[in-house]
């Protein structure tokens, strides 16, 4: 135990205007329910990392009238008043300000300093542990430190050349299946990721939660969605030859994900019919809730009125049963969570969908269910690239992107983790792409409808199709 300081929660408000911090925490992009408002804050647990300036690492809860909460990680710089800038500010209370720590370079430096030197930390309510990965090296403490991206559940931190921090800001009890996965697939020397270099955790009496982990940064690497929508309109065939390394390295991730006999968390399963049921029910629930109130739009007319077609067809393709594994898989999948460097595809984002309950992000699925999703990023791709640039892919592109990705894909994958025979496999990676295409839909009439065509033609496919 180090000799940091200690705020008792009941303290730490002493240093906080309460009230900013909560309209604060409902303007950033990481607040997760946007349509609710924060009824209260309370502090659950914090910590002085730091006096000159001040880092405050406070974990609060987000109360709503309901009486639900979610939990929140802030790290907090705290200086005297006059030091920081209104702009800068959440809150000035009784001589000090308080700002976001992590738009502070020192502040950012000595979190990563702690995973440097690991150590424990007693809060008062719990322990905050620094933890460095076998075989790492320093980051140099002048390291120059950079926003990587647009921030959105997450904040994430480049470090000079050598490594990305990401700070998760909405916890759930439990170990985050970022830090899970790659902690699984660093120890097996996997290639196709950016290596595990350190994380940091809290263990508390009411809770335990991950709160960061850091990795190796690769500045030679370009983002997969970007890298598409340039090559796809410059050099198609020389794209499609990546597609296919990148069914390669699929393969490869869902096969050593399969490869532990001991890790209860990863020891292949067989799937349950009864997992099916649920899949299916899920989507034909989420089929007539979408169907039953589609707007009148020229762009839903290929679909419109045909809720029950595709309810029927799922349910047809749902009595074929199963079959192959299920396994620990990414979970959401697609171009954005990819990076192509000199030396190949480097796979990204192990956390999951962060919509989605901690403990359904954990669960094991079929490897298709990855497959589906990357299959229906090219669908997007394709698509975007005439929406965001006015060029056309070149004619039947999808198709040929989703025939070479599977081609490698199931060349290299175990291929016990996958139905017995082609239809099966068709059959179940259909379902898969419908669940997906289903989300689609409701997220571009949410969000945006112009894009809308996209999953209606994905919905199509299944109708269509055989």
């Amino acid at each position: 135990m180090t000799d940091d300081v200690q705020i008792p929660a009941s303290e730490v408000g002493e240093f906080l205007d309460i009230e900013a911090l909560r309209e604060w925490i409902e303007r950033q992009r990481w607040y997760a329910s946007k349509s609710r408002r924060v009824a209260a804050i309370e502090l659950a647990a914090g910590v002085v990392l730091s006096e000159g300036p001040m880092l405050l690492l406070a974990l609060v809860r987000a109360i709503f009238a309901t009486g639900q909460h979610e939990l929140y990680q802030l790290p907090l710089g705290l200086r005297r008043a006059g030091e920081a800038s209104e702009q800068e500010a959440i809150a000035m209370t009784e001589g000090w300000s308080v700002y976001d720590a992590l738009a502070d370079p020192e502040h950012a430096r000595e979190l990563v300093r702690r995973i440097d030197a690991p150590e424990e930390v007693d809060t008062g309510e719990g322990c905050l542990r620094f933890w460095r990965a076998d075989g790492t090296v320093a980051v140099p403490d002048d390291a120059v430190v950079r926003p990587i991206g647009l921030e959105q559940s997450n904040t994430s931190l480049v470090f000079g050349t050598e490594l990305v921090l990401k700070v998760f800001r909405k916890l759930e009890p439990g170990i985050n299946p970022e830090l899970e996965m790659l902690r699984f697939l660093t120890a097996r020397e996997f290639p196709n990721i950016a290596p595990l270099h350190g994380w940091f955790d809290y263990d508390g009496r009411s809770f335990a939660a991950t709160l960061g982990v850091a990795q190796k940064f690769l500045p030679d690497a370009n983002d997969g969605w970007a890298l598409a929508l340039e090559q796809i309109a410059a050099d198609p065939e020389g794209f499609l030859g990546l597609l296919g390394s990148l069914g390669t390295a699929t393969a490869a991730m869902h096969s050593v994900l399969a490869s532990d006999t001991t890790d209860v968390a990863f020891i292949p399963e067989e799937p349950s019919n009864e997992a099916m049921s649920l899949l299916t029910a899920t989507i034909d629930e989420e089929i007539e809730r979408i169907f039953v109130r589609l707007p009148d739009d020229e762009r839903l007319a290929p679909i419109a009125g045909r809720g029950q077609d595709v309810r029927e067809r799922l349910a047809a393709r749902s009595q074929l049963g199963v079959g192959g594994r299920v396994i620990r898989i990414h979970g959401d999948y697609h171009l954005g969570q990819t990076l192509y460097t000199p030396r190949g595809w480097v796979i990204i984002d192990f956390e999951g969908e962060p919509a989605r309950p901690l403990s359904e992000r954990r669960q094991k699925r079929s490897p298709l269910r990855d497959v589906a999703s990357m299959l229906r990023s090219f669908a997007y791709v394709t698509s975007a690239l005439e929406i965001l640039h006015g060029k056309a892919a070149p004619e039947h592109f999808e198709q040929r992107a989703r025939e070479t990705f599977l081609e490698h894909y199931f060349d290299d994958v175990e291929l016990t983790l996958l139905p017995s025979g082609e239809a099966a496999v068709a059959n179940l990676l259909s379902i898969f792409e419908l669940e997906k295409a289903i989300y689609e839909l409701q997220y571009e009439l949410d969000n945006r409808p112009d894009w809308v065509a996209i999953p209606v033609a994905g919905i199509m496919r299944m109708l269509e199709s055989p």
